[in-house]
């Protein structure tokens, strides 16, 4: 019985340190016509490990990206620079994340390795930011 009850308690622990990437990575994209932009863009389809994880906090181990974005925002990848989304290093979407922090941070250097935790939303249809947010993060280890 007490193992029971302290497999219940640690649950929601082993939960939140869940890796993204790996959770991410179960994410599929279609394409559909956006009339605003007048073309197809690809939308997410997120599996249901990944919402089961929205709202929850979740650690995170990425690459800086030096993009230009304004506030406490920054961009994280699970490959270093030459080789992200952005720079057609052959992954998707699944392998970058917004950085949202509570407070303001130094300044990183490109594809310097950061560990951040931070509560993860979903994002379908704002295309100004990514499709993994994190929220109210901060910097666990540098």
């Amino acid at each position: 019985m007490q193992f029971l009850i302290s497999f219940f308690l640690l649950f929601p622990l082993a939960q939140s340190s869940v890796q993204g990437w790996e959770i991410f990575s179960k994410t599929r994209f279609k394409w559909q016509y956006e009339e605003e932009f007048g073309m197809e863009v690809e939308i997410p389809v997120f599996d249901k490990d990944v919402k089961k994880l929205e709202g929850t906090e979740i650690t995170l181990t990425g690459h800086y990206l030096p993009l230009e974005i304004e506030g406490n925002r920054i961009i994280i990848s699970m490959l270093p620079y030459a080789s992200c989304f952005f720079c057609g290093g052959g992954v998707g979407q699944e392998s970058v994340a917004e950085v949202v922090f509570k407070n303001v941070q130094r300044p990183f250097k490109m594809d310097e390795l950061i560990t951040v935790k931070g509560k993860l939303e979903l994002n379908v249809d704002d295309y100004e930011h990514l499709v993994f947010i994190l929220r109210d993060a901060k910097v666990i280890q540098l």
